[in-house]
């Protein structure tokens, strides 16, 4: 008998491998952390995960191409939130899982 997991795919497997990738960095998983709690602006980022403004558009951009998080303008500025609520499952059970 299989398991799902190894009917999968090796298409689907290349999507999670992806989606991976695109969460492995500290600065992206605190931004999916902070999204998670809601939208956000990149100077509401900033402030949260203590790092600059540039650092935060550059992994800001990295997660908007792999279809992690949408934006939404607002005036003069534009408003961070998670475009699938699932990816949010995924960074907060790994933190989770890391403080046990």
């Amino acid at each position: 008998m299989t398991t799902a997991a190894e009917d999968a795919p090796l298409s689907g497997l290349q999507a999670a491998s992806d989606l991976l990738r695109a969460l492995s960095s500290p600065v992206r998983i605190g931004i999916v952390r902070e999204l998670a709690a809601g939208s956000r602006r990149v100077h509401e980022l900033v402030e949260a995960l203590g790092v600059s403004q540039p650092l935060v558009s550059q992994h800001l951009r990295v997660l908007r191409a792999s279809r992690i998080v949408t934006t939404r303008r607002d005036a003069r500025e534009i408003e961070y939130s998670l475009l699938d609520e699932h990816v949010a499952h995924i960074v907060l059970d790994a933190i989770k899982h890391t403080r046990e």
